[in-house]
Order: C-alpha cells, then sequence, then structure tokens
C-alpha cells in the first residue's frame, strides 16, 4: 500500500497532520492506498511557498514562460501512457479513455505555449496631445486550482497550463479519490524546467477547500465539480474578494429530429452516453426524440447495443466500460436507477444486476449499462444529474418542446442536436438556453483554443475555462496612458483629457 503525500516548492513533502483518505483501485474493489490530508496550516504554507516563488517567475519574459510549455508539451507526449496507466488505476476509466483525458489536457498546453502573441496587449497612438495609449495583461499573483475526481489529468492541466503561462503561481488541491496524477504532473513541470513553487500540490479535504478560498494571499480560485460544492466555493471565495469560476453539475440532452440519420445517432449516443461509464459532465445523458415513431425506432437500435457493451476492468483492451468511482457512488447510481423505476419509466435495459466473474475483479465497483424509456420532466430521475452509465428516454412531438426541455432544465452545460436540417439546427442552436452546443456532434466539448463553460446551475461566474476567457480569468488589466514631453508649453492642465485635447 503506497502513500501519496504533497508536492511544494519542487520537492515531495510529507504530510504532518496524520489524517489520511483511502485510495482505491475501482476495478477490484480494494484500497491499494492513502492520500495525506492537509490541514489549514500546511495548505498556508504551501501558499506561502508559492507566493514567494511568484514574483520572480512573473519577471521572467513571456517568450522563456513559453518555452517551458514547449518542454512541458513534449514531456507529456512522452509520458501520457504512464499518465493514463495512473490514472486508470485510481480512477478505474478504460485505458483508452485515459488516454484521451491526458491528451485533452496536453492541448491546453499546446495553447498555452503560444502566450507570446496571446498575451499581446492593444496600442493606439497619438489618441490626443502627443498621448499614446496601450493595456497590459498582468498577473494575479497565487492563484489555486481544487480538481474533481472524474478527470485528474485534464482538468489539472487545463487550469495550470493557463495559469503559469501568464505568470502566477499555481496551488492545486485535487480530488483525494485518484490523488497521483496530480503528483506525476507535478514531476513534468519540473524535468520542463519550471523554476521550484510556481505548481504545488497539497491533497486535503473540506479543510484544504476553506483555507484556500479564505486565505487573502490566493487571488482567485478555479473550481470544477458538483454543483452544490461549485455553489459553497463560488460564494466563499467571493465573500474573501476572490475572482471564482465554478464548474459544477450537468444533466445533457441530445435533441433528435425525424430526419436524422438514427443510425449514426445510436452510435453517437452509445459513445456519449455510456463512455467513461458516464462519468464526465459532458455525457448525453437524455435522449430528446421527436415524435414516438423516432423514440421506438431508436430505442429498437439502442437495446442490443447496449445489451452489448463490454463491461471489463480498467486495462482490458476489450472493454468499452469500466467500474465507477467507488462503491458509494455505485450505489447512488442505483438508487437512481430504482426511483427511476418506481416513477414509472420503463427500464428498457436494466444494468444493475450486472456480475463481474473475471477473475480477480469480482468486487469491483461495477454496474451494467442502462437504457431508460418513457421518462417524462416531472421525474426526479430526470432532474437530477445521475453521473452513471445510463442513458433516458423523452419523447416530445416538436422542435419547440425538443429546444423547451434543456432550456427549461436547472443545469445549463451542453446539448446536442442531430438532424438534416440547417433551419432547425440553427434555430436549436440559437434559442437553446445551453452553453455549450453541438450540430451532429456527439459531446460538444470545444477545444483548447476555445472556452468551456455551462450556464445556470453548470456554472458560477462569469468567465469559462481555457482559451482566451482561460487568459482573462487569470490576468487583470492595466491601461496605460503615457506622452513624453518635448518643446510643450508649461503649465498646469486642470481639465480632465478628452479627445479634443
Amino acid at each position: 500500500m503506497y502513500e501519496v503525500h504533497h508536492y511544494v516548492n519542487g520537492t515531495v513533502v510529507q504530510g504532518k497532520s496524520n489524517r489520511f483518505g483511502p485510495i482505491f483501485n475501482p476495478s477490484i474493489g480494494e484500497q491499494i492506498g492513502k492520500v495525506a490530508l492537509a490541514s489549514k496550516e500546511e495548505v498556508e504554507n504551501v501558499i506561502a511557498a508559492a507566493e514567494a516563488a511568484q514574483p520572480a517567475w512573473a519577471a521572467q519574459s513571456v517568450v522563456r514562460r513559453a518555452r517551458i510549455l514547449q518542454n512541458l508539451v513534449t514531456i507529456l507526449y512522452r509520458e501520457k501512457d504512464n499518465l493514463a496507466k495512473a490514472l486508470s488505476r485510481e480512477h478505474g476509466k478504460v485505458f483508452s479513455d485515459a488516454q484521451g483525458d491526458v491528451q485533452r489536457g496536453l492541448e491546453v498546453a499546446e495553447f498555452a505555449a503560444g502566450m507570446p502573441h496571446l498575451l499581446k496587449g492593444e496600442f493606439s497612438q497619438n489618441v490626443g496631445g502627443n498621448i499614446d495609449m496601450y493595456n497590459v495583461r498582468s498577473p494575479l499573483g497565487v492563484v489555486a486550482g481544487i480538481t474533481p475526481f472524474n478527470f485528474p489529468a485534464m482538468i489539472p492541466l487545463w487550469m495550470s497550463c493557463i495559469a503559469i503561462a501568464t505568470g502566477n503561481a499555481f496551488v492545486m488541491k485535487p480530488s483525494e479519490k485518484d490523488p497521483s496524477v496530480p503528483m506525476l504532473l507535478a514531476d513534468c513541470w519540473k524535468e520542463a524546467g519550471l523554476p521550484d513553487g510556481i505548481f504545488n500540490v497539497v491533497h486535503g479535504d473540506k479543510e484544504a477547500v476553506d483555507t484556500v478560498c479564505t486565505d487573502p494571499r490566493v487571488k482567485a480560485v478555479s473550481f470544477v465539480g458538483s454543483t452544490s460544492i461549485a455553489k459553497y466555493v463560488y460564494e466563499t471565495a467571493n465573500a474573501h474578494g476572490k475572482r471564482c469560476q465554478a464548474m459544477g453539475g450537468a444533466k445533457n440532452h441530445m435533441a433528435i429530429l425525424p430526419d436524422a440519420d438514427l443510425e449514426k445517432v445510436a452510435d453517437a449516443l452509445i459513445g456519449s452516453a455510456y463512455g467513461s461509464a458516464g462519468e464526465r459532465c459532458m455525457a448525453i445523458s437524455v435522449a430528446v426524440c421527436v415524435g414516438d415513431d423516432v423514440a421506438d425506432k431508436l430505442v429498437g437500435m439502442l437495446k442490443p447495443r447496449v445489451e452489448s457493451l463490454h463491461v471489463g476492468h480498467s486495462m482490458d483492451p476489450k472493454a468499452e466500460m469500466a467500474a465507477l468511482v467507488t462503491s458509494e457512488h455505485r450505489a447512488k447510481v442505483k438508487g437512481y436507477l430504482d426511483l427511476a423505476e418506481e416513477e414509472g419509466a420503463t427500464l428498457v435495459v436494466d444494468g444493475r444486476g450486472f456480475k463481474m466473474t473475471e477473475e480477480g475483479f469480482e468486487n469491483g465497483y461495477y454496474l451494467g449499462a442502462t437504457l431508460i424509456d418513457n421518462v417524462t420532466a416531472e421525474m426526479k430521475s430526470y432532474k437530477d444529474e445521475i453521473f452513471g452509465p445510463t442513458l433516458q428516454i423523452v419523447r416530445v412531438n416538436t422542435l419547440e418542446e425538443a429546444i423547451a426541455l434543456p432550456s427549461q432544465h436547472e443545469y445549463g452545460n451542453g446539448t446536442s442536436i442531430f438532424t438534416a436540417s440547417g433551419n432547425a439546427a440553427r434555430e436549436y442552436a440559437n434559442r437553446v438556453e445551453v452553453g455549450m452546443v453541438g450540430v451532429n456532434v456527439p459531446i460538444p466539448v470545444p477545444l483548447a483554443f476555445h472556452s468551456f463553460g455551462g450556464w445556470k446551475n453548470s456554472a458560477f461566474g462569469d468567465i469559462n475555462q481555457h482559451g482566451m476567457e482561460g487568459i482573462r480569468f487569470y490576468t487583470k488589466t492595466k491601461t496605460i496612458s503615457q506622452r513624453w514631453l518635448n518643446d510643450i508649453t508649461a503649465g498646469a492642465e486642470f481639465a480632465i483629457p478628452t479627445l479634443n485635447n
């Protein structure tokens, strides 16, 4: 059984609180390690190390910072499989999905390596009276990221790469469920040439979160996780004068119109609903079928595909779906399936009875894929985020109803529409009250050079993750007006400068 401690000022630091959290391997259902849970004092020491290191880092040229990001990209490509193996071991997702987790984070590092161009400000010459005006973006100082269990490589890289490239020092509080990958990322940053104290990892629970959100030396907090905690982090950080972006839960809908190619729809739904066992904030968990004919045909096509999904352990090359992250989470998902049945929905494929028979993996946290038909908007199982290998079918009669469902839902993270009609797609994309929209795209996750973020209870704060929004989040704008005196009539000026001066 191994232990995971903290990474502070360029080295591993042993936890001193004598508090630990268990680390499980979901594939076998056994504890394989433990992670140190930091005290308030320990978190404060990490913040102090970051604060001491940040001014020298900010003073480095943006070109030097970009070169370290370029080094990091090269190292991440080399270490991609090692990171994915560690990720699969503690999270439980299949190896190919873990590789994708690393890849999507790596792409943000590639984007951040272009920071010399991305940080260019605006300049106006001779705005009046020999005055030139320009603006620059300056780092905030010490910033923090609180990251979730379901993407232990991607989301830490989303946050840290842009924060560090813009000149900040970064303190990460990752999920205690799968803490090893962030420590491996620290090694990658070190090898890339990042100065000590600029990337730090402190493990912990609520005590660590509260310290990060209240310590005045932390200027911004980025969070991804459940909506209840996102709201708590946002309100706490804001109350203590911090900039905060907090991404919460989701209930993502896919609208399917009568003119859609149902074979392609079925393929799209299998991957987007059941990939990573549904433990994705961008998973499509609701298929909105416009017309009973569409619903009947689609359910008929999906049923054998869902029944034949191969559930295996995380390193099984044939596995399309693996274990859930904890036994408690598996029980929670099963509870929602029980609830859906009690509410009158039809479990076309019921994954509750799935048993893993492969030797050595019988006690893993597995659940079979479930397909639920005849779901209505009044059901609690529809309203809540299940976050498991489940797809619900809702039947409507019109495009108008298909737009209304996600628009009226408390979550507004992502949605898709499948149709052959450009007019219908445009209508849906323009009117739906959701932050990220896909047209004939099953998982509308923006690439690194665009921004990620939902609406309503899926996100708190005005600035999104990565892309140019990420750069805005981790910097503040300074506008400078300058005039060099040369043969200008002396004398005091009392009028406020205007365009006529």
